[in-house]
């Protein structure tokens, strides 16, 4: 394989990221706490219920800019796994059905409908990880693409369920890191 994708060592680490998290959520109480909001001319004025309402829509869009971050780590574990894969010449059902996809695709391969797919028909037990990695796919298409639209995603997502759901699957699934 000539062209090989070079790796990126830039890679969201999901518990460093869970840090990150947890500072800007602390930042934005501080922010908009009683005692600082009320020295800053950018809040002259408010209720406390204004300031309130405020505060929870930052929140609300810190958790979702998160979980999206979230979501672009778990493509990129996939895709360096599947690549990683289709380089090192495997033997196992998975390697080998990434190597007959990448011949045919090359780096064209979709996430959800190639990768994610691959992994449910060759891994026992991996239908339900599978799905719920679908689902939230889904909610990611949805923020990626503007939120112009009402998703129909089945259920709710935040930033602590994306995260269970990172860290599960990437316990879950034997993926090749950088090597």
């Amino acid at each position: 394989m000539a062209n090989r994708v070079s790796f990126s060592t830039d890679t969201v680490d999901i518990g460093q990221f869970a840090f990150h998290h947890r500072d800007l959520i602390a930042s934005l109480n501080s922010y908009f706490s009683g005692a600082a909001a009320s020295s800053l001319p950018r809040f002259a004025g408010y209720t406390n219920t204004e300031l309130n309402h405020e505060l929870v829509e930052r929140i609300e869009e810190v958790e979702r800019s998160s979980a999206m971050t979230l979501l672009s780590a778990i493509e990129a574990a996939f895709r360096i796994d599947f690549l990683q894969r289709c380089y090192l010449k495997k033997k196992d059902p998975v390697s080998r059905a990434f190597r007959n996809l990448h011949r045919k695709r090359k780096l064209k391969v979709a996430i959800d409908d190639d990768i994610f797919e691959i992994w449910k028909q060759n891994t026992i037990g991996a239908s339900a990880l599978i799905g719920e990695l679908r689902g939230a796919f889904r909610y990611r298409h949805w923020l990626a693409h503007g939120r112009y639209w009402t998703p129909k995603l089945g259920r709710k997502y935040d930033y602590v369920s994306v995260y269970d759901l990172a860290e599960s699957a990437l316990k879950s699934f034997p993926l090749l890191g950088l090597e």
